[in-house]
C-alpha cells in the first residue's frame, strides 16, 4: 500500500482545523438555538424565573387559538397566493425581456425595490394607498368609486399587492439569468415552425430553466414564511402592532414573545416557531419531488 504524498497529509493535518471555525458558527448560531427552540416549545416560562414542563400543551393552545389560524392561513395566502401572482408576474416580464432591446436596464430597474429597506417600501405604500393618495386619484380620474385601501376589508389585499411589487424583480433577475443560458438557435428553430411566444415560452423556455424555477420556488417559501417588515410597519401604529387581521405567523410568534403590556409568551412563541419550520420543511420535500425531472440536455 503506498504512502499518502506529503502534500495529501498536509492536506489531511489541516482538514479539521479549517473546518472546525464553520461547524461552531453552525452549532452557536443555528442549531443550539432551533434545538432551544424546541425544547423551550415544550414549557411554559416569561423569560425570568424556572420553567414549567408543559408538554405539548403549547401546540394544543396553539391550534384552539383563532389568532393563531387566522394568522396561520395568512401566511398559505402569502406562500400560495402572493407567490402564485409573482411567479406569473416573472415569468410574463421573462417572455417580454427575452427579445427586448435594454433588457439590462430593465432588469435593474424591476431589481431596484429589493436594494430598498422592507420599512422605507412599507411607508411609501401607504402613501400610495392612503387616502386622496396616488391610486385613489388615478382611480378618480378614470372614473372609478374610491376605495378605502387602508381599510380593514382590504389591508391585507394591499399587503399581498405589495409583496408581489416587491418581490418580482427578484425572481425575474433570476429567471432572465437562466433564460440567457438557453441557446438562441432553438428560439429561431421555432420560428421557422411557426411558434407563437407562448409556444416558445412553453417547449423551450419553461422546461430548459425547470431546475432554476424549482430553487425560486424554494426561495420563495422561505423567504415567505419570514414576513414581517413590510407588514409590521405598513399596517402598524406608532410602534403599535397591525391589528390580528393581517397578521401572519411571524407577527404571531412576535406579538406572543414580546406582547405589549402583557406578560411574554416564550413557550407558546417557540411553538409557533417550530410550527412554521415544519410547515417550511414539508413545503420544500413537496416542491422539491413535485419539480423533479431529468434534466435536459442542449
Amino acid at each position: 500500500m503506498s504512502r499518502p504524498s506529503p502534500l495529501a497529509a498536509r492536506r489531511r493535518k489541516l482538514f479539521w482545523p479549517m473546518l472546525l471555525p464553520a461547524v461552531l458558527v453552525y452549532v452557536v448560531f443555528f442549531a443550539g438555538p432551533s434545538l432551544f427552540t424546541l425544547w423551550l416549545s415544550l414549557n411554559q416560562w416569561a423569560g425570568a424565573g424556572p420553567m414549567t414542563f408543559t408538554g405539548l400543551d403549547n401546540y394544543q393552545r396553539l391550534f384552539q387559538d383563532p389568532t393563531f389560524r387566522h394568522s396561520f392561513a395568512n401566511t398559505l395566502w402569502i406562500i400560495l397566493g402572493a407567490g402564485g401572482l409573482t411567479f406569473l408576474c416573472s415569468f410574463a416580464l421573462t417572455m417580454v425581456l427575452r427579445d427586448m432591446k435594454g433588457r439590462k436596464a430593465a432588469r435593474s430597474i424591476l431589481f431596484f425595490p429589493n436594494i430598498v429597506p422592507s420599512v422605507v417600501i412599507a411607508i411609501l405604500w401607504g402613501f400610495l394607498f392612503q387616502h386622496d393618495g396616488l391610486v385613489d386619484s388615478l382611480a378618480r380620474a378614470a372614473g372609478l368609486p374610491s376605495v378605502n385601501w387602508l381599510g380593514q376589508e382590504n389591508l391585507f389585499k394591499v399587503i399581498l399587492i405589495g409583496l408581489v411589487w416587491t418581490s418580482t424583480g427578484f425572481y425575474t433577475t433570476i429567471l432572465m439569468a437562466a433564460v440567457d443560458q438557453i441557446p438562441p438557435e432553438l428560439y429561431e428553430d421555432c420560428e421557422l415552425a411557426g411558434a407563437n411566444a407562448l409556444q416558445k415560452f412553453r417547449h423551450v423556455t419553461l422546461p430548459l430553466m425547470w431546475e432554476v424555477v424549482g430553487v425560486c420556488a424554494v426561495l420563495w417559501t422561505i423567504s415567505a414564511v419570514k414576513v414581517f417588515e413590510f407588514v409590521y410597519a405598513f399596517a402598524g401604529a406608532a410602534g403599535q402592532m397591525p391589528d390580528t387581521g393581517v397578521w401572519n405567523t411571524a407577527l404571531y410568534t412576535y406579538g406572543e414573545a414580546f406582547a405589549s403590556g402583557g406578560v411574554p409568551r416564550y413557550g407558546s412563541a417557540a411553538a409557533s416557531a417550530v410550527v412554521m419550520l415544519a410547515l417550511v420543511g414539508v413545503l420544500v420535500v413537496l416542491i422539491r419531488r413535485f419539480m423533479r425531472r431529468d434534466a435536459v440536455q442542449y
